[in-house]
């Protein structure tokens, strides 16, 4: 697959969050609540940090509340959900934002169209942050 232009449509980012008053205790296990178990697992290991994954589905953000876990990774959009529950980021992992993607096989067939659809997409993005 190609990434052939960020679109800048749904931008959110992905975090590391726990309650207001979390202190890290560095000599257990972490233990992190969340539903992108490969990215936490990845963030976690090139930090060389240990942990526990618990897999969750549904709001995510209720695991340190009720003691399950002690952080959180998950999508943040504006936070309010975080801070309706009294926690907040600790640390953002990476930028999320909408793409405009093509795989191979489409591009090397249909290269012409697909960058036509590309310089369309491409303008139009310009125009609106000029505006």
């Amino acid at each position: 697959m190609y990434e052939l232009l960020d679109l800048k449509l749904g931008l959110c980012r992905m975090c590391v969050a726990g309650r207001n008053d979390y202190v890290e205790d560095t000599d257990r296990t972490l233990r992190v609540a969340t539903k992108f178990v490969n990215i936490a697992k990845r963030y976690y290991s090139e930090i060389g940090r240990e942990i526990e994954i618990i897999k969750l589905n549904g709001s995510i953000e209720l695991a340190p509340l009720l003691g399950l876990s002690d952080v959180i990774v998950d999508i943040v959009e504006s936070g309010k959900t975080l801070r309706e529950n009294n926690l907040c980021v600790l640390t953002e992992i990476f930028p999320i934002s909408a793409r405009f993607i093509a795989n191979r096989a489409s591009y090397k067939f249909k290269g012409g169209a697909i960058d036509e659809m590309l310089s369309r997409i491409s303008a139009a993005i310009s125009k609106e942050e000029r505006v």
